[in-house]
């Protein structure tokens, strides 16, 4: 019995390799939300640390279960996980009632992912209503608004006047490499194009005197992290409400998510499979509440890497988590890794984001447009809905702080908008048509 290729796993050596891939273009994403929340709350060096080697850590962690899965938790695609910036806004928040402080913020997390468990099935069930043009447009404003996130990496920061010659010139090196790579490369060469133009990146910054090992050399071999190591969690009922709501906009991202994953790697999602999915999202809140962290959510970068390569296994994402999970009781590989200048981070993820944005393209071409117009006002209000925040992030301030704060997300915006749309026009029940040269997988 052949075994699709997402259960199966590389050899050894080339399942490091891409392993370190996907986890150097999750990285940044990964420790930003805990460097902002230290920032926020005026946290010292030593305890922003530790945020970030519990929140690799718990990485690590979520991203085995999501990738291996236990019975009835684990999706079982080749997903890797990071903590969620919807939960930025109401964690500083909660932390900043000095009732609550850090301890505050775990407890909301660890009822959020309790309470998660038991809507995951629940939510499961809602499957029918991520239909192609759902799916097809979530990927496409996913692409389209991670791009700032990998512009304000060459850039240096939001706002700033331009980026510095030396880091739009790494950059765009990157870029070149990654391309090149593509092009003149063959089979398990090319599949690592990111990780080659990162790694020459980094060389030439290093080169270039722009790379700083200082906090590599002082920084320990190992360090273990315990859980509850800010304190027992406090529980508050405002505080539980406000991250549940972080969990299910979570929910509705990963339900996008994984529906289009499913789709790339040629395993198409059924209710089982997302309420497995969902659970392990719960579950990864639940042992970031534990482990000093935050809600956990699948990262589209990593998608977008799948989506590139062409290599499907799940057993190289778990490999990642694994790495994560060595990272975070490594301080000294975790600041070496952390010493990639974002200019160079921000050349791949350009190329990255793209991909997502290009699937998304790919997803919308296989509906049929013409004899049902009325999926095209699907995607048009869907994306224009979606774009608001990354357009103008101050389109919704002068509402309610408590509503306002969860408007940020465009992603979720227009994923909610895309659903009510294809629902009130009637729009649902498109087929996507089987690509020219596609060929069916031989069933196993």
């Amino acid at each position: 019995m052949s075994k699709r290729p997402v259960d199966q796993a590389p050899a050894p050596p080339k399942l490091l390799i891409l392993a370190i891939q996907h986890l150097l273009a999750m990285y940044a994403g990964a420790v930003t939300v805990p460097l902002v929340l230290a920032s926020a709350l005026h946290l010292g060096p030593d305890d922003t640390a530790y945020l970030v080697s519990s929140d690799l850590v718990a990485c690590g962690l979520v991203t085995l279960l999501q990738c291996l899965g236990i019975g009835p938790v684990g999706v079982r695609l080749p997903v890797m996980m990071g903590v969620t910036f919807v939960s930025v806004g109401p964690s500083i928040a909660i932390a900043s009632n000095p009732a609550l402080g850090l301890p505050g913020i775990f407890g909301a997390t660890i009822v959020s992912g309790v309470l998660g468990v038991f809507i995951a099935p629940l939510f499961s069930r809602l499957s029918s209503l991520f239909a192609p043009v759902v799916t097809g447009t979530a990927m496409l404003l996913i692409g389209i608004s991670l791009m700032g996130v990998a512009v304000n990496w060459i850039s240096g920061a939001p706002g700033t006047a331009g980026g510095e010659p030396w880091g739009l010139a790494l950059a765009a090196g990157v870029v070149a490499t990654i391309l090149l790579v593509i092009r003149f490369g063959r089979g398990f060469v090319a599949n690592t194009a990111i990780l080659i133009g990162i790694v020459c990146g980094f060389a030439l910054a290093g080169a270039g005197g722009r790379v700083d090992l200082a906090h590599v050399a002082t920084a320990d071999w190992f360090s273990l992290v315990s859980p509850l190591h800010f304190g027992p969690p406090r529980f508050d009922a405002a505080a539980a409400f406000s991250m549940t709501i972080v969990m299910l906009i979570t929910m509705v991202e990963s339900s996008g998510m994984l529906f289009a994953l499913g789709r790339i790697v040629d395993r198409p999602l059924t209710s089982t499979d997302l309420a497995r999915g969902l659970r392990a999202d719960a579950l990864g809140a639940l042992i970031g509440g534990l482990f000093n962290s935050l809600p956990y959510t699948s990262y589209s970068q990593n998608v977008a890497i799948v989506s590139m390569t062409g290599v499907r296994s799940r057993f190289v994402c778990a490999t990642a988590g694994a790495l994560l999970l060595l990272l975070g009781t490594m301080p000294k590989l975790s600041y070496l890794v952390t010493a990639i200048p974002p200019p160079v981070l921000g050349g791949a993820a350009l190329v990255m984001f793209g991909m997502v944005a290009a699937n998304g393209v790919l997803a919308l071409g296989q509906i049929d447009f013409v004899t049902h117009r009325k999926r095209l006002y699907v995607v048009a209000v869907g994306l224009g809905v979606g774009l608001i925040p990354n357009i103008n992030p101050h389109f919704f301030d002068r509402l309610p702080p408590e509503v306002a704060s969860y408007l940020h997300n465009g992603v979720m915006l227009g994923i909610l908008a895309t659903i009510a749309l294809n629902l009130v026009l009637d729009a649902s029940g498109a087929v996507p048509r089987p690509a020219p040269d596609a060929v069916s997988e031989p069933a196993g």
